[in-house]
């Protein structure tokens, strides 16, 4: 009767994890590959709009960020990916001044970080200066 209740132990936690898994890679997001046209708008401090128009086979933001003529930004790298904290030349910290990075998808906001947010043909990001 005891082992029958440690096997338990051990076996009811490893199903638990194998289900969480399982449910998070069916709702992980799903790149499209495949050209793509997508705009990707970024509103600085001072509310000024650059837009950028990008025809693409980027699966994924970062990518198509990476090919807009004239975006620049940068960040910290970690475990969960990029932390966009500077974008053309105008950095957002939050441990300054409650300041940061946020990230639209159709009007939307983003789910994901720049390196899982799924690219899909039409889309229209928007990238804002938030205080």
């Amino acid at each position: 009767m005891k082992n029958k209740k440690k096997i338990l132990l051990v076996l009811i936690p490893i199903v638990l994890i194998l289900v969480l898994a399982v449910v998070f890679f069916a709702l992980k997001p799903k790149a499209t590959k495949g050209s793509k046209s997508v705009e990707i708008d970024v509103v600085n401090d001072a509310g000024e709009t650059v837009t950028y128009e990008i025809n693409t086979d980027a699966e994924f933001l970062r990518q198509a960020m990476d090919e807009a003529d004239g975006l620049t930004y940068s960040g910290d790298e970690s475990d969960y990916g990029l932390m966009v904290i500077e974008v053309n030349g105008v950095t957002a910290d939050y441990n300054v001044d409650q300041s940061y990075w946020a990230f639209y998808v159709n009007d939307e906001y983003c789910n994901y970080g720049v390196d899982e947010q799924p690219v899909a043909d039409g889309d229209v990001f928007r990238i804002e200066y938030t205080k």
